[in-house]
């Protein structure tokens, strides 16, 4: 069966994202209790991640130097160093040393991500076959499944400290596994040439626009239902799983429709679909049509990342892939610098249904003006 020998043709990089899955699904169902942890308000908490997403930036100009440095093992030690800060979390008292925290895994989960991405497009490469989206479904199973799991140990009186030791502990032994050489000459130093600005540039925004809708269903979807809709912290944790398990499905189904239809035309009507969930999800009488939303939600937006990052990795040279995914990477890690402060300014000041309007607002923006760019680089380049 295809599915089953592209997983095995992308084993490797393929368990680090099962790793990045888990450590971002286990800290989404913990936020209401790190939140109270650490005695953070909305806007606080909203703009703690604006620290720690410089770490996540950062890893642009960190993964080349750590690729050249590691070579087949980078992809294995950023990943059980990603496990390993991802612990030191959870013993956060405060504020501050959370900050601290939430700045190192940022910084080595970017790392993480900008290497087994770029391992993915090398595979694709000389394989022929498209990989992204069935990786990064692979990311969301991974996501939806800690989500639970985490939600079921809340209730039973886990702590974060307890669940992210698990985690890190799980992460350490899949790191095993994941020894990922190059399949194509590495970039050298200074790389070979500059890489194309427009292509990384628009493929970067609607990279952001998707972590944005993401990374807001992440963080806020959880509050949205337990403090607006009343739920409980299993509902409340089973928020991030549905996006996570949607997300899984969306893009496995992505990965099959990647050989028939254009790659912007899936993300231009994976956008809207989007829109439409983040719109039903913020608008909700009920826990259920909140699920709902958040469901189609998952399932639109699961494709953008992957196809996107996709479409940058056949654009640019050999050569220059790890840098130009980097640099995209980076673009879009600027929803992790602007998002949360947004997402909690405005629940603050108006509230947390108008914070989900303007993640549709973006969402709808990446269709209308980001993909027809895309269309015509794309086209020139032909």
């Amino acid at each position: 069966m295809r599915i089953w020998s592209d997983i095995a043709l992308s084993r490797a990089p393929g368990a680090a994202f099962v790793a990045m899955g888990m450590v971002w699904a286990a800290f989404a169902a913990q936020v209401p209790v790190l939140k109270a942890q650490i005695g953070a308000s909305d806007a606080v908490f909203g703009g703690l991640f604006l620290i720690a997403s410089l770490g996540a930036i950062a890893s642009m100009w960190i993964a080349p130097l750590v690729d050249r440095a590691l070579g087949a093992l980078s992809v294995a030690v950023s990943s059980a160093l990603l496990g390993l800060s991802f612990a030191a979390v959870g013993f956060a008292p405060g504020v501050v040393i959370f900050a601290a925290l939430l700045f190192a895994v940022s910084a080595v989960s970017g790392v993480c991500d900008i290497l087994m991405n770029a391992r993915i497009s090398e595979i694709e490469a000389q394989a022929r076959r498209p990989l992204m989206s069935l990786n990064h479904a692979i990311f969301s199973f991974a996501y939806a499944g800690t989500a639970v799991l985490t939600g079921i140990a809340r209730e039973a009186g886990w702590g974060p400290i307890a669940v992210f030791a698990a985690i890190a502990v799980v992460i350490l032994v899949l790191s095993l596994g994941m020894r990922a050489p190059h399949l194509s000459q590495p970039e050298v130093e200074g790389g070979a040439g500059p890489v194309p600005r427009g292509i990384v540039w628009i493929g970067g925004l609607i990279v952001l626009a998707a972590f944005f809708a993401e990374q807001a269903t992440e963080g806020w979807s959880a509050l949205h239902i337990e403090r607006g809709l009343g739920g409980g912290a299993a509902e409340g944790a089973f928020g991030p799983a549905i996006l996570g398990l949607t997300m899984g499905f969306g893009r496995l189904f992505g990965h099959l429709l990647s050989a028939r239809i254009p790659d912007t035309v899936m993300i231009a009507a994976a956008c809207l679909l989007s829109a439409a969930g983040t719109a039903l999800a913020a608008l909700a009488p009920t826990i259920a049509i909140a699920y709902l939303g958040f469901a189609v939600l998952g399932l639109g937006v699961s494709v953008v990342v992957p196809l996107a990052m996709a479409i940058i990795g056949r654009m640019v040279p050999q050569s220059q892939r790890v840098r130009a995914i980097g640099q995209a990477s980076a673009i879009g890690y600027g929803a992790f610098l602007f998002g949360p402060p947004i997402m909690g300014s405005v629940s603050e000041t108006i509230s947390l249904p108008a914070a989900f309007g303007v993640v549709a607002i973006s969402l709808v923006s990446v269709a209308l003006i980001l993909v027809p760019l895309l269309t015509r680089r794309i086209a020139l380049a032909d």
